[in-house]
């Protein structure tokens, strides 16, 4: 006898086998003397920024040909309503691209993720490499080891303001994990969660998997993308139930200025049920005179505030994967119990590398203000040659690594052996396409009139990508208003 397993004849055929039946194991399952496999997908189109597509319902028939005493069986191959309303990242799918071409020897640039450039700085890496030579290997308490939430703390109170102990401290594998644990932690089903657009790709997504409504409130070029509180006032309800602030901004650039903070905080405490997540995660990449406020540090926030921060962007630790929240016990305790049915504790070598981190002196010390130096050369120079472009728009970014500019003067022109471009999307297809340098569109961040360029890789690498952007760009030509 043989067996086929194959879509159903309303679905293309993806994937077959077969195999010869050897009858019913003690078990009444069938048993096969070989299996073969024949694959009929189709290879990732690289013109397509999805990347990932979300594969809808469908079901899949086990027929046995021969009558061996079963009914055909049907297996149900559905995804669940949660994950069908995720969107993929836009970020990581073109990250992904990129680097399939350049391993397909297509010369990308890629300005598309939101890494430095830079290697880990030495006393980390070498406490990292210590605590594996000195067995530093095994697992974790959930929370994280006492030493590094002690000297969490320290850090909080010295450099922010704000008075935590251990136990109000949840370290976590990457920043990402430590934002996500607490919407699951405070949102239950209807609940709002108010996102200030653009915003990181991952917010309105992580609401949505926590059975949460995202509520995108847009900010303006004009006014560098920051909040008006007056349009939070107006937008909150009884449903309102957490408020997102990143400062600096991914993917702007922008800094939220204390004088702006205190007057959202002035709106926040009128609203017992809203709580607010501040991402601090770029806090050490700043550039003066812009200064750092912690949003838990203002009067009568603290009771109210999660505070997100980590060792990715500012130590050039991304691969090490650690973050952490700090707030109220009751709070960071729900995350903590999430965490423990999760991941557990996060890695024993990484939290080591942690310490030594956290040791480098205010702020990062030398290391980590050299590191800015350098984005901030790298800063000036893009805000100069792109205000070189007739009709690109510039907020000038006063922290992160990240320009967010205003390409929509460019909309509606018909690119020669390419099409119209029709909006931010097809505009970083175009440049991908003919200038051979990946930036994310907009759209991702709920701005389609922009795109976002990443400059955390060399001058030497963003003059070229300049050039090759440039040179794609003059050869628009915007459309003519009627």
């Amino acid at each position: 006898m043989a067996l086929s397993l194959q879509s159903s004849s309303t679905i293309p055929p993806r994937l077959r086998f077969s195999g010869e039946f050897l009858g019913l194991n003690s078990s009444s399952e069938p048993t096969f003397r070989s299996l073969s496999f024949t694959s009929h997908l189709r290879s990732p189109s690289l013109t397509s920024f999805e990347g990932t597509r979300l594969v809808k319902s469908r079901v899949v028939s086990a027929v046995v040909k021969e009558q061996i005493g079963l009914d055909p069986m049907e297996l149900d191959i559905s995804l669940s309503s949660r994950v069908n309303s995720v969107k993929p990242s836009k970020t990581v799918a073109i990250t992904d691209q990129a680097t399939a071409l350049l391993q397909a020897g297509v010369p990308v640039i890629r300005l598309a993720a939101g890494e430095p450039d830079f290697d880990t700085p030495a006393p980390i890496a070498e406490a990292g490499i210590n605590a594996i030579r000195e067995g530093y290997t095994r697992y974790t308490p959930n929370a994280g080891n006492m030493d590094l939430r002690q000297a969490i703390c320290h850090k909080l109170k010295e450099e922010n303001g704000i008075s935590y102990t251990p136990d109000q401290v949840l370290v976590s594998n990457g920043a990402k994990q430590s934002i996500h644990q607490a919407l699951l932690a405070v949102c239950s089903p209807g609940d709002e969660v108010i996102i200030p657009a653009p915003f990181w790709v991952s917010y309105p997504e992580m609401a949505r998997l926590a059975d949460a409504t995202p509520v995108i409130l847009p900010t303006s070029l004009s006014e560098n993308f920051l909040l008006d509180p007056k349009l939070l006032e107006s937008k909150l309800t009884e449903k309102s139930r957490l408020l997102i602030l990143c400062s600096p901004s991914n993917p702007t650039g922008s800094v939220y200025p204390k004088r702006l903070l205190e007057e959202i905080a002035q709106v926040v405490a009128k609203h017992p049920r809203l709580l607010v997540l501040s991402d601090e995660i770029y806090e050490h990449i700043i550039y003066a005179p812009a200064t750092h406020t912690s949003f838990a540090s203002l009067p009568g926030m603290w009771e109210r505030t999660l505070t997100v921060n980590g060792f990715s962007k500012a130590f050039a630790m991304t691969g090490w994967r650690l973050g952490y929240l700090a707030g109220p016990k009751h709070f960071v305790a729900a995350c903590g119990k999430i965490q423990s049915q999760f991941t557990s504790g996060a890695s024993s070598i990484s939290q080591k590398a942690a310490v030594a981190a956290l040791g480098m002196g205010y702020a990062g010390g030398e290391a980590v203000s050299t590191m800015v130096k350098a984005f901030m050369e790298r800063r000036d120079f893009l805000v100069k040659s792109f205000g070189e472009l007739e009709g690109v728009k510039i907020s000038e970014p006063q922290g992160a690594f990240y320009l967010f500019l205003d390409f929509s003067f460019y909309y509606g022109t018909d690119a020669r052996g390419f099409g119209k471009i029709e909006n931010s999307e097809s505009l970083c297809r175009y440049l991908l396409d003919k200038g051979q340098v990946a930036l994310v569109p907009g759209s991702a961040f709920g701005d389609d009139s922009c795109i976002r360029i990443s400059y955390a890789e060399s001058l030497t690498t963003l003059e070229a990508a300049v050039e090759r952007i440039k040179k794609a760009i003059i050869s628009l030509r915007p459309a003519v208003p009627v």
